[in-house]
């Protein structure tokens, strides 16, 4: 697979799938380009897909320090130059969906399509003090206990009963998939030290909204502010928790596929 070496020395690992116009496809906060998967399966007969590990997740460097959506909306940049793509469709779930209107304010020409999914319009009180609540757990109890909620407030619960055993093996592996957990703690303090909502206004690209009906993390309220917020921006909901994407990726993917045809590339 590509690597992507970041301007500060930080390796990207990058996964390329798929032929016809590029798309680029920003994972959350996990940070892992395996959580588009089930979506990449469906989409790879007509896009070129381009999917990444942020720094800090996955098989990319972790470095100590330097964690912010900007210098990630960088790598995504860099990672786009690398492959000679000028212009790209740009999905974006969650934390991705933040980097993503983040690249759209600030490098509009890059942008072609673009599609936000289960991501926030700002940083207000009940976010803070979620992600407060989150980060700590995370120090004082430990990535186990840390994951456990993530899985629960992720996902619905009949995907939970039915998936019982994946899911009981990614806690098996989250001790070190959150690791070292001050990296792990520092991609958490980004989400709460930025947020472009006084400039989604600037936004230009063709603009796909989709929010999870049942969101126990980023509830739907959001996706419909994000949308008012954003000229001309498209609004649709999706069932299935949190991770909509990676649950029930076929509705996803067709969703994101009846938008993305109507754009030229």
């Amino acid at each position: 697979m590509p690597v992507h070496v970041a301007d500060d020395g930080c390796r990207i690992h990058c996964q390329l799938d798929g032929n016809g116009p590029p798309c680029l496809l920003i994972p959350g906060l996990g940070g892992e380009a395996g959580f588009w998967q089930g979506v990449a399966s469906t989409l790879e007969n007509d896009y070129r897909l381009i999917r990444i590990d942020h720094r800090g997740a996955g098989a990319s460097d972790r470095p100590t320090g330097g964690y912010s959506i900007p210098r990630i909306m960088r790598d995504v940049l860099g990672v786009l130059d690398d492959l000679h793509i000028p212009r790209a469709h740009v999905v974006g779930h969650s934390t991705g969906g933040m980097i993503a209107q983040t690249l759209a304010v600030e490098a509009p020409e890059r942008v072609a399509g673009l599609v936000l999914s289960g991501t926030w319009e700002r940083v207000d009180t009940r976010f803070t003090r979620l992600f407060q609540a989150r980060l700590a757990l995370l120090e004082q109890a430990g990535p186990i206990a840390y994951h456990k909620l993530t899985q629960a407030l992720g996902h619905d619960a009949g995907w939970i009963e039915a998936n019982r055993a994946a899911l009981d093996a990614e806690l098996e592996q989250a001790e070190a998939r959150l690791q070292p957990i001050a990296v792990q703690a520092a991609r958490i303090r980004m989400l709460m030290e930025h947020d472009v909502f006084d400039r989604l206004g600037r936004i230009t690209a063709p603009t796909l909204v989709i929010g999870g009906s049942d969101d126990a993390l980023i509830p739907f309220a959001s996706s419909e502010r994000l949308a008012a917020a954003i000229p001309g921006a498209r609004l649709a909901s999706l069932p299935g928790g949190h991770f909509f994407p990676r649950a029930y990726p076929a509705p996803y993917a067709a969703l994101l596929a009846g938008f993305l045809k109507e754009i030229d590339i």
